[in-house]
């Protein structure tokens, strides 16, 4: 059995279309395919040729490893489509694509991003905590990118609009591997 094989087969990662400022982000991204990729593990992601979305799926292909790309027709030409995937799939909007990434993955993981990061990260969360998924969501905290979202929604919580018991367990964690054995863990709880 190939490592991650049965409980998690494929990870959707979510991640900037653009490098960010800090070198470290692009770095950590590449980490992680690699990551992925030496844990035999396929990456699902939003299909980009640029930005933290390259850096990951490049690394995973070059350690060998499976990248399915997922993107909106209305972004396939706009955000350079990467056309050397293992499998890209266009499909009609951005609601169609992120149900796509989901259905694929056994788990889900932000990388630093924008607002679409930040919108698909919450929405699978979202999902979670309202039963539509048991999957685990986690952060790769590079440069410590997630450290005011996590002061923030710890915030949310202490004003009583994130229930402790409702929240889904969110991992973070600023190395890859690290990141993905809590992950590992988390889909093994969810399992049981």
């Amino acid at each position: 059995m190939r490592p991650g094989a049965g409980v998690l087969d494929a990870v959707c990662v979510f991640a900037g279309a653009r490098p960010g400022a800090d070198p470290r982000y692009l770095e950590t991204a590449a980490a992680l395919g690699r990551a992925l990729a030496r844990r035999g593990i396929t990456l699902v992601y939003g299909g980009s040729s640029t930005g933290l979305m390259a850096a990951l799926a490049n690394a995973a292909l070059a350690g060998g490893g499976r990248v399915v790309g997922v993107m909106p027709q209305g972004l396939v030409d706009r955000e350079n489509a990467h056309r050397g995937l293992h499998e890209l799939i266009i499909t009609t909007d951005m609601h169609a694509r992120k149900a796509r990434m989901a259905g694929l993955a056994d788990a889900f993981l932000a990388l630093p991003g924008g607002f679409g990061t930040l919108e698909e990260l919450f929405e699978v969360v979202t999902w979670g905590q309202l039963g539509l998924h048991r999957k685990p969501v986690g952060l790769l905290n590079s440069g410590g990118f997630w450290d005011g979202l996590l002061v923030f929604l710890a915030h949310a919580r202490t004003e009583g609009f994130i229930p402790g018991s409702g929240l889904p367990v969110l991992p973070c964690a600023p190395d890859p591997d690290e990141i993905l054995d809590l992950l590992l863990m988390a889909a093994g709880t969810f399992r049981q």
